[in-house]
């Protein structure tokens, strides 16, 4: 079982609000490819005590963001404009997972058909998961 993990770019000016929600440098997306335990590859999505996990074929597309105004980007946050869910760590840039099926909920009232995470490298997280 191969993994892979794209640790989030911190941004220090948050450091007070990643300690209380958890978030460490341990935090980040880990991709694990098709095997005999997950046939279809995962992803795993860390954000201190919020966690996220689909199959890798769950993943519809990809999409590099940014930069974005820092309250709209950084924390544990439902998106005002649809239903996703972002990780944020940063408001420079990240990835953007559209899913074929929603997620289930993390924190909010509905499922999620979003991720946005602010890996330190996105454009390898997208080249890595090839959609």
């Amino acid at each position: 079982m191969t993994e892979t993990f794209f640790p989030y770019r911190l941004d220090r000016r948050w450091r007070p609000m990643f300690r209380a929600l958890g978030v460490t440098a341990a935090d980040g997306v880990t991709l694990i490819e098709p095997g005999d335990e997950h046939p279809d590859g995962l992803l795993l999505a860390t954000y201190g005590r919020a966690r996220v996990t689909t199959p890798l074929t769950n993943v519809d597309h990809t999409e590099i963001s940014g930069p974005h105004r820092w309250w709209t980007a950084v924390g544990l946050r439902l998106s005002l404009a649809d239903d996703g869910l972002t990780m944020g760590t940063n408001h420079h840039a990240g990835l953007c997972l559209g899913f074929v099926e929603p997620i289930p909920r993390v924190i909010g009232l509905r499922s999620h058909s979003a991720l946005w995470v602010s890996v330190a490298e996105p454009e390898a997280l997208a080249a890595a998961i090839g959609r």
